[in-house]
């Protein structure tokens, strides 16, 4: 759906992926095989790059190299490696995020780096710093991964009254491709796409789209289907079956196999 409405990337979030698989909150249940073999799914059923949070990379440097592997295997465009403690915790839960020492964060992306086979893969270095050391700790941590080898950087900002003077100065001075979460409310959340670029934003990604309208269309017409108890009078609220079936190209499919099948 995001690639036929013409968008030109997709984001598959951990979050997200807890949810549809596990039932459950973003609180590190989801290890590397599940993550994987779900962006593998999806990497095959679009044409446009996929882009995926890899959280920690799931332990040590050893764990970060299959990470690599995995990802690469699984045909992704590109994925995020945070420098959070494993076990994780949800950038959206409240409170600071406990990091890794400026070393081995700095170690986590070198091996990162130094894994990737695929040049086309973008690696991108994800630091949640920010909010208990602050954004100079945060920028040093940035630049390091640059240098390391990383393509861009992602600097965890949450719903700051200030993000956007943040993200100003991040830009000046990491000087690389910089993605934000502009689901995390605040001014970032206020901007539109047409403005991202010009506030230092490169990639933007919503990852609580998904999840938020489904979830938001699920429960109202269970609510209703409890309280009318029949779908007859949703239907307008509802994909029909063509509707359904042409978002997951089923004429496309048809068309194909229509090629190869006698008359």
């Amino acid at each position: 759906m995001v690639q036929n409405a013409g968008f030109h990337a997709a984001y598959m979030t951990g979050n997200g992926v807890s949810a549809t698989l596990l039932g459950t909150p973003d609180i590190g249940q989801i290890d590397l095989t599940l993550m994987s073999d779900h962006a593998r799914r999806i990497a095959a059923c679009i044409d446009i790059p996929l882009i995926c949070d890899a959280d920690t990379g799931y332990g040590g440097v050893l764990n970060i190299k299959r990470t690599i592997a995995e990802f690469e295997a699984a045909g992704v465009a590109a994925i995020h490696i945070e420098d959070q403690t494993f076990p994780k915790r949800c950038a959206q839960f409240p409170g600071a995020r406990t990091v890794l020492s400026f070393n081995d964060a700095l170690n986590h992306i070198e091996a990162a780096v130094s894994a990737r086979n695929d040049p086309l893969m973008m690696l991108i270095a994800r630091t949640d710093s920010a909010g208990h050391y602050g954004l100079e700790e945060a920028i040093k941590r940035a630049k390091a991964f640059i240098e390391a080898g990383a393509d861009a950087v992602f600097v965890e900002l949450k719903a700051n009254p200030d993000a956007l003077s943040m993200i100003k100065t991040i830009k000046q001075e990491v000087k690389a491709p910089c993605l934000f979460n502009v689901d995390v409310g605040g001014p970032i959340s206020q901007l539109k796409a047409s403005e991202l670029k010009s506030h230092g934003i490169d990639i933007a990604i919503h990852p609580s789209l998904a999840r938020g309208v489904f979830g938001h269309a699920m429960q109202s017409a269970l609510k209703h289907l409890q309280s009318a108890e029949k779908l007859s009078n949703y239907a307008e609220n509802m994909f029909s079956s063509a509707q359904y079936n042409e978002a997951l190209g089923l004429s496309e499919v048809q068309a194909w196999e229509s090629k190869f099948t006698s008359e």
